[in-house]
This record gives C-alpha cells, structure tokens and sequence, in this order.
C-alpha cells in the first residue's frame, strides 16, 4: 500500500495505545516515563514520536484531554455555530481550511439505492489509522476508520449492502487525491471538496451544522440541536451524529456532552481523542499558555 505520509500506521497504533493509556490513568497523572514504558519506546523516542505526530508535546497534549479543557471549550461555544454561520461553513483560521461543498441525495435517489451511480473505493493510511473512503461523481460519500471491530473486508461488505444497486469499484488511485487533499495539504486550498450526503432531513441538517464547527473547537449536542431550531432534540442529534458515515471530515468528533464527557463515537472514543488533541495541538498558543 502507498505510504501517503511520513506518519505510518504503526506510529498511529502506538499513539492510540497511549491515549488509551492516558484515559485508563487520567486520575494518577502518569509520566512521560510511564507512558513511554507502556509504548515500549524510550522517553526521548516517544517524545520525538508523539511531537511530530501531534504537533505538540505529550503534556501539552493531556491537557486537551482533560473535562476541565473540554469545559473550557464548551462555555464559549454557544454562539459558535451561529457565528460560523454567518462567515461560512468554516473559519478563516482552521488549519487544513477545506471549502466544503455538499449536495444530498433526492428521495428518489435514495429510494433506488444507487442506481446507474458509479463508486470508487480505497484504503488509504491517514494520521489516525487506516480509512478506507468512496466517492462518486458528485462527492465523497463514506469515510470509515478501520479496526479490529470494522475490518476492510466487513465495511466493504456494508458499503455494496448500503448502495446495491451501484457499481461498485475498488480503485484506491481515483480516491488518493481525497485523501491528500483532507489529510495532508496546506490550508491554503483553492479546489472545493465535495460531499454527496445520503440520509433523512433531520439527519442533514445536523451533518450541515457540523461543517460549521472550525477544526480545533468543541461544541455539545445540545449547542447543535439549538443550532438547527430544535433545541429539545439533543438525543435525536446524537443519533444522527452516530448515523455519521464521513469520519472526521463531517467532524461528529467536536461533539461532547454538555458536561465535557466525551459521549460515544462510531470508530472508537481513543481515536475521537486523538482527532480532538491533534486539531487543538495545531491551533497557535496565544498569551500565557492559554489557547484562541
């Protein structure tokens, strides 16, 4: 398989084990020793690792980490998804800014399961694990992690289930460019990335107030459902949330309880961390240590 960065899948993996580890131990503040221990990496080496994997150090990064940062973010986003608003789908600021353009399917459509629509497919590495992601003609339309729980084999099987009537296609060199452009381009893009969203109206419309949740920000499911007009709906957004089929780039990871716990996540809350902690690890330190 192309290796699209330096960052390989295993570096990912010894990553996840050690938020894993962090989240296991959170109460007893564990060293840098003691994490690098349980990586089986030496401190220095685990240093260097997780610094060029997260853009900022393991301690700096614990602290994304913690319900009392999550809190932090939270008692500042309740005007941030009408703010994102009215200035686009995403900040001016995001790092990896992606000009999202999205277009859902007709109910005929989705009643035809596909029909006559041509599908590409491929895994590709990314800086949390391994992905595999469609497209079609008019856009991305999955993006699913891989695991030991969802393995290539049975999202492949989901995807033909999902969409029987298409032609479905393995062709990692069509998707490829996906990848590069959302994972590891400059923020300075000037092409728009397409999504093609396949699902009931509620569920669109909380997928459009996701898009407007700048990379590096945390918002609750209540702060989404006030956005979308439906402010008593915080468990049905959660549900759409979890009906999410485009990881990360339909960002369901900047999504927390109102209390700063972390609520589920469909591809596993270690890595929901690890998209949390690196987006906020990218985000300029302004002040005394303190973020925005």
């Amino acid at each position: 398989m192309m290796e699209e960065q330096p960052t390989s899948l295993h570096d990912y993996r010894r990553i996840e084990k050690a938020i894993r580890f962090i989240e296991e131990n959170y109460k007893t503040q564990p060293s840098l020793r003691q994490i690098a221990d349980h990586v089986g990496l030496s401190e220095y080496h685990f240093q260097r690792l997780f610094t060029r994997w997260a853009g900022t150090s393991p301690q700096r990064f614990v602290r994304f980490l913690t319900k009392e940062y999550a809190r932090e973010q939270l008692a500042t986003s309740a005007s941030l998804l009408e703010t994102t608003h009215e200035v686009g789908l995403s900040s001016p600021s995001r790092l990896h800014d992606l000009f999202v353009t999205y277009e859902a399917m007709t109910p005929a459509e989705f009643r035809a399961l596909g029909a006559g629509v041509s599908i590409r497919y491929g895994v590709h590495e990314t800086p949390f694990g391994e992905c595999l992601i469609a497209v079609t003609e008019r856009g991305v339309t999955d993006l699913r992690f891989l695991d030991e729980v969802e393995t290539i084999e049975d999202v492949i099987t989901q995807l033909r289930q999902e969409w029987p009537s298409a032609d479905c296609t393995s062709d990692a060199a069509a998707t490829l460019p996906y990848i590069r452009q959302l994972f590891y381009t400059a923020d300075d893009l000037t092409q728009p990335l397409p999504v093609l969203l396949r699902g009931t109206n509620f569920q669109i419309k909380v997928w459009q107030a996701l898009l407007r949740i700048p990379a590096g920000r945390l918002v609750s499911y209540d702060d989404v459902a006030r956005s979308i007009g439906q402010p008593t709906a915080s468990r049905a957004v959660g549900t759409a949330i979890g009906s999410n089929r485009i990881a990360y780039l339909i960002p369901c990871h900047r999504v927390l309880q109102k209390s700063g716990g972390l609520g589920g996540y469909r591809w596993g809350t270690a890595r929901k961390q690890a998209m949390m902690g690196y987006e906020a690890g990218q985000l300029p330190v302004v002040g005394q240590g303190e973020l925005f």
